[in-house]
């Protein structure tokens, strides 16, 4: 019997509390989880359900107040903060709502952010974001400024700097909410054609038909995991709610 790779990313009863006051808040309460190489998950929930705290987590900005993080078998919990910077960088590319684009700089210099503070030389740095681009459809944009272009250019510039750094994950952070509709499911796409390509992608959401993009969902309720299974089932379950509750 063939065995298992082991883990990309492994919560073992990860848990993250917060003091309001008097109050004791469990943002993450006690989750154990996996997730593989070349898996395309969909973090789900509402506001308050944890998948925020657990993004946190997963993108090494933050650490749990008890239980481990293990990413690519390294406990991040157990890193110095130069460490786990470093460690950050090359593990992980970021997709974030907002775009996070330097308004000054190029698109192609924007893309090649990562691979500066990685160590690379200027003409390197230039290829491997020129490829980048390339892979989003964007090679004719690479000298304008994020100013220049449209939301949905944007998001895929931003697309391709998580991806010229080549890291073990993707982790896009409600990519498509600054997005019209159309423009969102064409960035969904870009996605789904990253994981078919090999890409790990974790995709954060609060919105079940955005979390039906990926193959297997993971919903967070009150800092507990209360599904983790095939998307078409977690569909299925969601619409069975929202039948009963008419």
């Amino acid at each position: 019997m063939e065995q298992k790779a082991p883990p990309l990313i492994e919560f073992r009863s990860v848990c993250k509390t917060y003091y309001m006051g008097d109050t004791i808040v469990r943002a993450a309460d006690n989750i154990d989880l996996s997730i593989y190489e070349g898996e395309f998950v969909a973090i789900v929930g509402k506001s308050g359900s944890g998948k925020s705290t657990c993004m946190n987590i997963i993108g090494c900005l933050d650490v749990p107040t008890s239980g481990d993080y293990l990413l690519d078998g390294q406990n991040v919990g157990q890193m110095s903060k130069d460490t786990l910077a470093q460690f950050r960088n090359e593990k992980l590319g970021f997709i974030f709502q907002q775009y996070n684009l330097l308004p000054k700089l190029s698109v192609l210099d924007n893309v090649a952010v990562p691979l500066m503070y990685a160590g690379k030389g200027r003409k390197e740095r230039r290829e491997i974001a020129t490829r980048a681009l390339e892979r989003v459809g964007l090679s004719d944009k690479l000298k304008n400024l994020p100013s220049q272009l449209s939301g949905g250019q944007q998001q895929r510039v931003s697309i391709a700097r998580a991806l010229s750094n080549n890291p073990s994950v993707i982790l896009a952070d409600e990519p498509t909410g600054a997005l019209d509709s159309r423009t969102g499911r064409e960035v969904l796409g870009i996605l789904r054609s990253l994981h078919e390509a090999g890409n790990t992608v974790v995709l954060i959401t609060h919105d079940n038909s955005i979390a039906a993009t990926a193959e297997r969902v993971i919903r967070l309720e009150d800092g507990k995991v209360v599904y983790d299974g095939p998307a078409d089932d977690h569909a299925s379950g969601v619409r069975k709610d929202e039948v009963a509750g008419q």
